[in-house]
């Protein structure tokens, strides 16, 4: 999920529309209102953001400090008539990213799997279990080089533990993801159908379950050990190359 925060209604509701359209739920906030937020929302819930974008709002250097010191996602400005100078004050305050407008959302989403990747580790393009890599600029995973096309909400649910993997997420946070943290329409339990269905793909095409789950704990993507299950593969195999470049 994405947060957007902009002072102008219009903007928010067209990144809104942008985003939905990548399979990319986001929720856009006045920049009095994101502050009252931040102060309220439990860890939980700021957990499931992937990115903050920071547009045209007031006091945006207050908002960039509240979001550091509450959460690890990338903080990207999107600027319009800020020259070199503001720029570079922005880069010295600690934002990730200062891209400007106009710019399509996946350019954004491009930026933010960018910035993630280096917090992984440096150069790698993707993550990778064996014959598995997930990528997180909203292209379909590939199984031995062969694209796995998934349904959007499945995408997203494989990116996201994906991007945690070897940590447990649950399913409220899954939900979070896929639906944002403000959809009380849908039940969490509907998580469980779609991770069945992604689980039972995934198991097709690899020949064993890269996902497991605990009751209470959540669900994993388990790449230290998944690979050790394919038939004739070592641990030693398995454990190489899990951010492959």
């Amino acid at each position: 999920m994405y947060i957007l925060v902009d002072d102008r209604e219009i903007v928010t509701k067209g990144y809104e529309s942008g985003f939905a359209r990548e399979g990319v739920t986001t929720a856009g906030f006045a920049s009095q209102d994101f502050r009252d937020w931040v102060a309220a929302v439990p860890d939980t819930e700021m957990d499931a953001v992937e990115a903050f974008l920071l547009g045209a709002c007031d006091q945006r250097r207050v908002c960039s400090k509240l979001i550091k010191n509450r959460s690890s996602a990338p903080v990207i400005v999107l600027n319009e008539n800020e020259g070199l100078d503001q720029v570079l004050r922005w880069f010295a305050a600690g934002v990730d990213d200062v891209l400007r407008k106009p710019i399509h959302v996946k350019e954004i989403l491009a930026k933010v799997a960018a910035i993630m990747r280096r917090g992984m580790q440096e150069d790698s393009r993707s993550l990778v279990s064996g014959e598995l890599r997930v990528f997180f600029d909203g292209r379909d995973a590939e199984v031995a080089g062969t694209p796995l096309p998934l349904p959007r909400r499945e995408r997203r649910i494989l990116e996201y533990l994906a991007q945690n993997s070897g940590r447990r997420v649950s399913k409220g946070q899954l939900f979070a993801s896929v639906y944002g943290i403000f959809d009380e329409n849908v039940c969490e339990s509907v998580i469980e159908s779609h991770v069945s269905k992604l689980r039972k793909k995934l198991r097709t095409r690899l020949g064993y379950d890269p996902i497991s789950s605990k009751r209470y704990l959540g669900y994993c993507l388990d790449v230290a050990s998944a690979g050790s299950q394919q038939t004739g593969s070592s641990p030693a195999q398995a454990g190489r190359g899990l951010l492959d470049a």
